[in-house]
């Protein structure tokens, strides 16, 4: 059940090294997409994948809206996709179509904000390289294009605006299954000056991964550790921990993962702020999960816990 947000592709090679939670997804589609035929490729990734599942242990599924999705085909091939989610009293819904033909694919969404996203994406118009498209309308200065490219050992993602003064993203990795290192940039040419400026270093070993990333232009300082307990209950834990120079805060989450059968899972975090958060998610059909999730301040417990259901239904 992943949701990419198409606006947010830019920085796709390098998101594992700058631990933002709301890249996860779109990691793993990067490395799926990427990952036919190409083992060494999978072998400079494998961390990064794991660190993904790590952020999908403390992040991924814990809400406290109600959310609906259901996905359609259509005899030719398009995909149909309809969410809508209850925050509040307030109401938002989205409708998607994604149209493939040969080695383009074309991602077009609808939200209740009258905004159109769209997607051009070109798979492999060369050896190793991918292209995307993308612009909202009616924002005249969103159009961009991005150029991804992966090697053996090594990947970069660019991305430049489409306007008079763009922005320029910039993002890559490079490292083997045991090690990689990867920095990801963003430059205003309107201001001339860096708005994103992040470098990050992990550690691969067998089940478990650690990583260290320098974030939000060398004021954050983020660590975290992923250990996989037992590959036959799907059974994980996971610890992160970010420390802001500015604020002199920390930040510590934990959490741990179990599957109760192959159709079931639980997961739970806690946070040093007192913030504890469950959820059970089951598959009751291939790709079709419902789940309901949980959250609980525990330093004010006589508030009332907040609850969120998730279905999504894909034929």
């Amino acid at each position: 059940m992943l949701n990419v947000d198409s606006r947010n592709r830019n920085n796709l090679l390098f998101i594992s090294m700058v631990n933002d939670s709301k890249y996860s997804s779109q990691l793993k589609s990067f490395f799926s997409a990427f990952s036919r035929d190409k083992k060494a490729w999978e072998k400079v990734l494998v961390s990064t994948l794991i660190l993904a599942k790590k952020r999908d242990l403390l992040y991924k599924d814990y809400q406290t809206d109600h959310k609906f999705t259901v996905t359609t085909y259509t005899l030719n091939g398009v995909a149909i996709t309809s969410t809508g989610t209850k925050k509040g009293e307030l109401l938002l819904a989205d409708i998607s179509t994604e149209l493939k033909n040969k080695n383009i694919t074309t991602n077009v969404k609808v939200d209740t904000n009258s905004k159109l996203f769209t997607d051009v994406t070109v798979n492999e118009p060369a050896p190793g390289l991918k292209t995307i498209f993308s612009f909202i309308v009616p924002d005249q200065r969103s159009g961009k294009v991005e150029l991804q490219y992966q090697h053996e050992y090594a990947g970069i993602s660019t991305s430049i605006g489409l306007t008079a003064n763009p922005l320029i993203n910039f993002s890559g990795v490079v490292g083997n299954n045991f090690v990689s290192v990867g920095t990801d940039l963003s430059f205003d040419t309107t201001s001339g000056k860096f708005t994103k400026l992040n470098a990050g270093l992990n550690f691969t070993h067998s089940d478990l991964i650690a990583s260290l990333a320098l974030n939000d232009k060398g004021d954050t300082v983020n660590a975290s550790y992923y250990h996989i307990v037992s590959l036959w209950t799907n059974t994980a834990v996971g610890v992160e921990l970010t420390h802001s120079f500015s604020s002199n805060e920390n930040t510590l989450t934990i959490g741990m993962q179990h599957a109760l059968d192959p159709l079931t899972t639980v997961k739970s975090c806690v946070n040093n702020y007192g913030r504890a958060s469950s959820l059970i998610q089951h598959e009751w059909r291939p790709k079709s999960f419902f789940t309901v999730s949980g959250e609980v301040d525990t330093r004010a417990i006589e508030k009332s816990a907040k609850v969120g259901l998730a279905l999504a239904l894909k034929p």
